[in-house]
């Protein structure tokens, strides 16, 4: 069940390159990055209302401050930058690196222990990616270096979330950290729309739409679900299928030309990601979840 909540999270999130892309081509990367997170932050407001959520306690604070700097400001805000420059099949090459970033995150924010074997598959996997990235010629350019830091930033997301997800449940971690990071996105957010303007064709508010309402909310509630019942290291190798679902989605719907070392890329990540969940990651400190069923309970 982690795994299959897993892939649900990454198809989610497989599109948010490519529609990015579409939405910064008409809309300011400020106002798409930062403001996406202000318009997802009204369902979550209404979900935390209607179960009757607390303020969560100081030290809590603090780990949703980690998340939210993360994937609510870190990833959405460089990526949009970045996309202003790159094509989603570039980008994607570079963001497979973030499995990798994960898995060390989750060693040092999560307690995990990943076995050697782990590591061996991860590193077989990463090599891939780079591989890919060589052969589609992706360089270091300076949105290169944006998306490289919208990787570590996401990473950092990714493990302190899926580690509070453990107690607090995936959907509760992203609804507060999308509702406290609100005083900051809304305004920033806004205003740099307005002082940019938001004329911009249908195509371009279709893609802002389905970044706030699908990449920055509803795919966390699985992906969140998936890292605290899997284990933030072994269930972060399954975003290794992820930059190739996206070349796969900007070649299809988006023109981009995507070539026959696509399907070589896909045999070895696919191979990767099936050795990383047979290797064992142990865990220190471990928390027990306080609802440890399987799936996706939406009051959690």
């Amino acid at each position: 069940m982690p795994v299959l909540l897993g892939l649900l999270g990454v198809l989610g999130f497989s599109f948010t390159l490519p529609v990015t892309r579409v939405a910064v081509d008409g809309l300011d990367p400020t106002f798409v990055g930062l403001g996406r997170a202000a318009v997802a932050a009204v369902p979550a407001a209404v979900l935390l209302a209607l179960w009757g959520e607390r303020l969560p306690d100081r030290a809590t604070l603090k780990r949703l401050a980690l998340v939210a700097l993360g994937v609510v400001f870190g990833f959405p805000l460089l990526s949009a930058f970045a996309l202003r420059e790159l094509t989603a099949a570039h980008s994607a090459v570079i963001v497979g690196l973030l499995p990798a970033a994960t898995a060390v995150m989750a060693v040092a924010r999560a307690g995990e222990r990943p076995s050697g074997r782990f590591w061996v598959a991860t590193g077989a996997g990463l090599v891939a990616v780079l591989a890919f990235a060589a052969s589609q010629g992706a360089g270091l350019s300076g949105a290169d270096l944006l998306v490289l830091g919208a990787v570590a930033l996401g990473a950092i997301g990714y493990a302190e979330g899926g580690t509070l997800a453990r107690d607090m449940g995936g959907s509760r971690v992203i609804c507060w950290a999308l509702v406290l990071s609100l005083p900051l996105t809304l305004p920033i957010g806004a205003t740099a729309g307005l002082v940019a303007g938001l004329h911009a064709p249908a195509d371009d508010w279709l893609g802002f739409a389905y970044v706030a309402l699908v990449s920055q909310f509803l795919a966390f509630f699985a992906w969140y679900a998936a890292l605290a019942r899997g284990g933030v290291a072994k269930i972060g190798q399954v975003q290794l299928v992820q930059p190739l679902l996206t070349l796969a989605w900007a070649a299809a719907f988006f023109g981009e030309h995507v070539g026959a070392g696509t399907l070589i890329a896909a045999l070895a990540v696919v191979a990767s990601v099936v050795a990383t969940q047979r290797a064992r990651v142990g865990r220190t400190g471990a928390r027990t979840l306080r609802n440890p069923a399987p799936g996706i309970d939406l009051s959690r």
